[in-house]
This record gives structure tokens, sequence and C-alpha cells, in this order.
């Protein structure tokens, strides 16, 4: 027999559960599906919230020729021969073939590449799916080229939607008499993984010889037999205690921040999620008060491609503890968000023609160059001019927290600037 999960597999939208921002009435997915033509997107979410099932309903939905390959097992040449079938199976008017891509995040900067001209061309039309954040696993071109769908763990409403789904409908289930008296572990172990929350209770059946099965935190808790946090992987990790774990570092707290990393760890969390999370944190909320910091976290990353688990724990610990002791700063973070609303709201400003580049006889003709002062001539390798546009030249992006490393920055900008830069 199938197992529940695989059981229960929905169809079609109406059977779907969960993502009601993305296929939800009038939302721009569902509109699309039922349009029969979509445009190569990417779906991002943990595990067991739906992103393969709705993969295969759009391959329900649309009458065009629909393949799959995943990142696991498949290679460049496996990309090409797919392209090259598309290419052949195109219709007139019809919609582009769909390449369905499962744990996209797994490919190669080589694999990637491969597929950028059949998607810019339109021979393909690819769906992607991963657990990991593609700003950091799809490379630029690729992503620029597709629409990202954020997919989120199930409310605590679609998960009881989808227990009294399985114990009304399925063949198996429907034959047991299943009492729901409590569902707050069950929930909670799940994580908001539809998947999981449909294993922990086909165990919890399967487990229980007699009718009527009655299932209650304690019995949940009891059939699991293994240490629960498991079961929080991609729900409460991925939100609460990674959020705890952050603020613990940036609170300076080495005790609470090292606690949080130890959840995390027995909880099943990903170390190179982890280390991430690290080299964030250095730059947001260490920044310059301490530059180092960016370094440890860059080479704790590095030491865990080398060394693997479970020794992977221990420059984990070093970083976290050196990032929760380190002084603090913001002011990378503050100054480059108000430069990005400072360009939202003026637009493409003119660049000034001195800091123009000139290669040809024309755009030096123009004064494209020209009046730059070069400053490695200047005593000091300073020279007083503008370098921002004539219409925001004096504007401050960049200020110094009150931290050492940041003061002296600011005293010796004061030194080569003085009031110019107040």
């Amino acid at each position: 027999m199938q197992p529940l999960a695989e059981r229960l597999r929905p169809q079609s939208l109406e059977e779907y559960i969960g993502q009601k921002h993305l296929v939800g009435p009038n939302s721009v997915l569902r509109q699309m599906i039922e349009g029969g033509r979509i445009t190569s997107f990417i779906m991002w979410g943990p595990p067991g919230v739906g992103k393969t099932t709705l993969a295969q309903i759009i391959a329900n939905q649309l009458k065009t020729p629909f393949y799959t390959l995943s990142a696991v097992s498949s290679g460049v040449k496996d990309v090409r021969a797919v392209i090259e079938k598309a290419k052949n199976n195109r219709f007139f008017n019809q919609a582009s073939p769909v390449l369905f891509i499962d744990e996209i995040h797994r490919f190669s900067k080589s694999q990637q590449d491969s597929l950028l001209g059949a998607v810019e061309q339109g021979t393909i039309t690819l769906i992607g799916a991963t657990t990991e954040n593609p700003s950091f696993e799809v490379i630029r071109p690729l992503l620029s080229r597709c629409q990202l769908y954020v997919l989120e763990p199930l409310s605590t409403d679609d998960l009881m939607e989808l227990t009294q789904r399985a114990i009304k409908d399925d063949l198996y289930l429907k034959t047991r008499k299943i009492e729901l008296n409590e569902t707050e572990s069950l929930f909670r172990f799940s994580g908001g993984d539809a998947r999981k929350l449909l294993n922990i209770l086909e165990l919890v059946v399967n487990s229980s010889s007699s009718d009527p099965i009655i299932i209650t935190n304690e019995l949940v808790t009891d059939r699991l037999q293994h240490n629960p946090m498991a079961f929080d992987k991609g729900g409460e990790l991925h939100y609460d205690i990674i959020s705890a774990f952050i603020k613990s570092i940036r609170g300076s707290d080495p005790d609470a921040a090292i606690y949080w990393l130890a959840r995390l760890i027995e909880g099943g969390e990903t170390p190179s999620f982890i280390a991430r999370r690290l080299v964030i944190s250095a730059a947001e909320d260490i920044g310059l008060a301490n530059p180092n910091a960016l370094l440890i976290a860059n080479a704790c990353f590095d030491t865990l491609q080398k060394i693997g688990w479970p020794e992977g724990r221990i420059p984990l610990a070093q970083a976290t503890i050196y990032l929760a002791t380190s002084p603090k700063s913001n002011s990378a973070y503050l100054a480059i968000d108000e430069a990005i609303n400072k360009v939202r709201q003026t637009g493409n400003l003119p660049i000034p023609l001195h800091l123009r580049n000139a290669p040809t006889k024309l755009m030096k003709d123009l004064g494209y160059g020209k009046e730059y002062k070069y400053s490695h001539d200047y005593a000091n390798h300073f020279v007083n001019q503008n370098y921002l546009p004539e219409e925001i030249k004096n504007k401050r992006f960049w200020k110094a927290q009150e931290n050492p490393a940041e003061q002296r920055h600011a005293k010796f900008m004061n030194s080569l600037w003085g009031e110019t830069k107040k």
C-alpha cells in the first residue's frame, strides 16, 4: 500500500490545501494555471508545503508537454536532451513545454547556465522548486528570468483541514474509528509540513491495534519515541528558533546564542543554513565595529564544507561566540538601505561628467572624464572633489556609530573632508 501522503496527494487545485495567496480565488498563479499559460517561476519554501504537488497539478491542467528532472540525479546532458525534445514537441500557437526541476538549488552553475537560452527564448517554461534561498543558490541570470513565489508552512487551519480529510476520505483510515481529542502535539511536531503530518498520523494509527483510536498529545508523543524537535525542522526552527538565535547574537548574549545553536543542531537544521545566518549577522549586526567578524563567519562557512559533520558543530560554536561577544554596529546596513531609498526616490540622476568613462574620442570631446582629479597625484592620496550627482552632492548616507573602529574611520574622514561631509 502506498504511504498515506501519496494516497492523499491532490490532483486538482480544488483539492490543494494551503498557499491561498498563490492559488486561492483570483490569485495570479491560479489565473495563469486556469488560463493555460504560465511564465517561468521558482517556488521557494520548506519541505512538505506542496511544491511538487503544485507542479503535478499544473502538469494535469496544461495541455502542453511536461518534463521532470531531479537536480539530484540529472546533469547538463539531461537538461540539453529535454530542451531538444521540447523544441521538437512545440506546435504552432501552443504554450511552451514545461520543465519542472525539483531541488533546483542542487544544480551547479554550469547546469543552471544550460537552461538560460531555452528559458529566455521561450523554448521551455521552467518551474523550479527549492527549499533554499534562491538568492544564494540560483544564479542571478536565471533568477532574473523567473518569477519567485514563496510557499509558506501550512497554518493550523490548513493542518486541521488536511487531518480531517485524511480521516474521512482515505480508503484505509476511514475504516478505523479515529477520534481527534487533542491536536497540539500532532500539529507542533509536523511544523507546518503536510507530509510530516500525514506520516505522524499514519504512524499513530498503524501502531494502534484496537478501535477507537483517540488521538491525544500524550499518544502522539509516545508513538514518536524519539526526539520530537526533529519534527519541527522547516517550521518552528526556520522561524522562531533561528530568530531567537540571531537576536541573541545581536544582543551580545553568548550563552543564549550557544543554547539556540544547540537547539538548531538537535532539531536537525542544515549546517549550511546556520552558517549563512552567521554570515548575514556578521555583516548586518556587527559590520564595521569589527570587520573581522565577517571573515570569521565566512571561514566558518568554508570550514564546514571541508570537515563535514559532526565536527562542523565546533566552528559553528566558535563563530557564534565570536559574533555574540563582538561590538555591534548596523551602520553599513542603514547606509545601503538609505542609499537604495534615495535611488528609488530620485531615479537615474545624471552622472557628473568628470566621473564618466571616456573610451572613445567622441566621449572625450563631449567632456567625459574632463577635469577628473586622480587622487594618487595629491597629498595623502586625496583631493576634494564631488563624487555624487549634483542634485545630492552633499548627501550623507554612512554615519559612524559609537564604537572605536568606526570612530577612527570617522576621524580620518573628517580630517580629509572637513565640514563638507558633516
